[in-house]
């Protein structure tokens, strides 16, 4: 049997080939955050739904996965493998601190070309962000003027769950999700707040300012029993609160901080160097990015929660506890710099100084002209899918086999979390195929030469 950790010593269990109910109905995805990465994501599902694009970059629509030995040839597309909601059963909704409509917010944002949104128009516009929980003690960079206002944080959480259910009921929905796409926010450690939801519960009411605005979307959407991944690095459904309410009502989550550029590129390479026992000296990262992303990440305490998960992933899969002649004395330093004509063209540039054989110096250099918005999309994509049949098949809490999409994964508190994006995949593989009653796939392959 597979278990999905919930908490300390809590597990849910779920049988190998159990029943999936079938995706029926609409499913609502909801967004915190309505900016350049949601409308990027909104805009190119309503692309390709019109055949217009491809689904470029999303495992669910063109990954396949491979079945039983290699001789028996069956590598299905997963969207044909595991019972997955459709595209046109998606319906969109969410909150920002700009009362734009979707296109507008897409055509002020640069990521896509005019003559491909002037195509979706139409659509994009129907779409407008209902007014946001936001506070500038927790994004310093930025303005909003399309606010809510209440008493206190739990009256925000109510009136969030009421948007919620006005959204549920007006496109008659039978299931939903949330992604955070929303700024970074500053830096905050687990306090007692965040201990037990008891605690938390009373905090809303006395509006702890240890409670950010991301806090509150993850407590509306955790109490009416929905999905929810975290897309930035902030803390939010991380803490024991959120994991206890989960754990309660029996909802999927996962996070966080969407591996899109940067970061993706050490954890292709970094596993690399490792499987070659290749020594390294140092790596320095630096960025410059000039959308919203790139001014919130110009402030110095939403900065430090995106270095934080930015700087944890070479540790962790280079172990240098264990190879300390190859990586215990590496120095690892990461800048994000705010440069605005660069818009959502980030540009990453990493300078790797290894060593081999005899300890020869060598050097890596690294030029990652990226779009980061164009690779964020399809992992919003990816996520909503998936947690939509993780919450089918009766998967809750931390669901660490979605920590492919991640710089920071979730996992169970007494294990370290797996930053190998190959291993990553062969996780989040081998859980599709258990749920589906297949034997997973180890690439062992002594069997072909018996």
């Amino acid at each position: 049997m597979i278990s999905v950790r919930l908490s300390q010593g809590e597990h849910a269990v779920i049988e190998k080939g159990t029943e999936v109910a079938e995706p029926q109905g609409k499913l609502g995805i909801l967004l915190p955050g309505m900016g350049a990465v949601a409308s990027t994501f909104i805009a190119g599902v309503e692309a390709i739904r019109r055949q217009k694009a491809a689904p470029i970059g999303s495992l669910t629509q063109m990954g396949t996965v491979r079945l039983g030995k290699r001789t028996e040839k069956r590598v299905p597309l997963i969207k044909d493998f595991v019972p997955l909601a459709s595209l046109d059963d998606l319906v969109f909704g969410g909150w920002d601190i700009h009362g734009e409509s979707c296109y507008e917010t897409a055509v002020r944002s640069g990521v896509l070309d005019p003559r491909q949104l002037d195509e979706l128009r139409p659509h994009l516009e129907e779409i407008r962000p209902w007014k946001a929980v936001f506070s500038r003690k927790y994004v310093k960079r930025l303005a909003g003027r399309h606010v809510k206002r209440a008493a206190n944080k739990r009256q925000l959480a109510l009136q969030v769950m009421k948007d919620i259910d006005q959204f549920r009921k007006a496109h008659d929905l039978s299931r939903l999700v949330m992604i955070w796409c929303g700024s970074t926010e500053v830096f905050l450690k687990p306090s007692e707040v965040h201990s037990s939801l008891a605690k938390f519960e009373k905090g809303l009411e006395e509006n702890d300012p240890k409670i950010s605005s991301s806090m509150i979307y993850t407590y509306a959407a955790l109490s009416m029993g929905i999905p929810y991944a975290n897309g930035a690095p902030n803390l939010s459904a991380d803490i024991p609160a959120m994991l206890e309410l989960a754990r309660k009502n029996k909802v999927p989550v996962c996070g966080k901080d969407f591996k899109t550029g940067q970061t993706l590129m050490k954890t292709i390479i970094a596993p690399g160097l490792k499987s070659r026992l290749i020594g390294l000296a140092g790596w320095y990262s630096t960025n410059i990015l000039g959308n919203r992303d790139g001014e919130v990440l110009d402030e110095p305490q939403s900065f430090k929660s995106k270095e934080e998960t930015k700087l944890s992933v070479l540790d962790q899969i280079l172990q240098p506890g264990v190879y300390p002649e190859l990586y215990g004395d590496y120095h690892h330093q990461v800048r994000i710099n705010y440069y605005p004509p660069r818009g959502d063209n980030k540009e990453g540039w990493d300078n790797v100084d290894i060593f081999g054989w005899l300890g020869y110096p060598m050097q890596i250099k690294l030029n990652f002209l990226c779009r980061d918005s164009i690779l964020a999309a399809p992992l919003c994509l990816d996520l909503a899918l998936f947690l939509d049949l993780a919450k089918r098949a009766g998967m809750h809490g931390i669901q660490e086999w979605l920590s492919f999409y991640f710089k920071s994964p979730q996992c169970a508190p007494e294990l370290y979390p797996e930053h190998d994006i190959f291993i990553q995949l062969m996780k989040l593989k081998n859980t599709l195929r258990y749920l589906k009653g297949e034997e997973m796939i180890t690439h062992l392959g002594l069997e072909y030469y018996d």
